[in-house]
């Protein structure tokens, strides 16, 4: 089973203790690199974390959280190798993995529900790369 690594400033903290209840309930191993109150912090000291994480091993999958999805997204995908996307619903999550090969998903935890987060994390986790024309793309990413 895949590691999963969790971060959040302090807009997504709740969602993101929400995941990682629905997660370890469903016997994943929950990395959490913070934040760890919903007291006002910066989003980016807790998305590097995520980050090196998700580069330095291949089985580790990343789900990050900030109001708008896309702070903590901008800042993951600054490291090398990160492909983050921001999912607001399953169909995006769904193309995230299987078109994007994406290895860190970012909610929006103002605009989704704590069911609909659910729901997003777990066709991220159970959504396989599709390879083939994709792959072409998907190595056109890296400057």
């Amino acid at each position: 089973m895949k590691k999963i690594v969790v971060a959040s400033d302090h807009a997504g903290y709740h969602m993101k203790m929400d995941i990682i209840e629905y997660l370890t309930d469903l016997g994943y191993h929950v990395d959490d690199q913070g934040c760890y109150s919903d007291q006002p912090c910066d989003y980016a000291d807790f998305a590097h974390p995520v980050a090196y994480a998700v580069e330095q091993d291949e089985d580790i999958i990343g789900v990050v959280f900030c109001g708008s999805g896309n702070g903590i997204n901008m800042t993951v995908n600054k490291h090398k190798g990160i492909r983050s996307a921001i999912c607001w619903n399953k169909e995006l999550s769904h193309l995230a993995r299987s078109h994007n090969d994406a290895n860190i998903c970012s909610i929006p935890a103002r605009f989704v529900s704590s069911s609909d987060a659910k729901e997003i994390v777990s066709v991220f986790l159970n959504t396989a790369f599709e390879g083939g024309r994709h792959i072409a793309r998907i190595r056109k990413i890296p400057l």
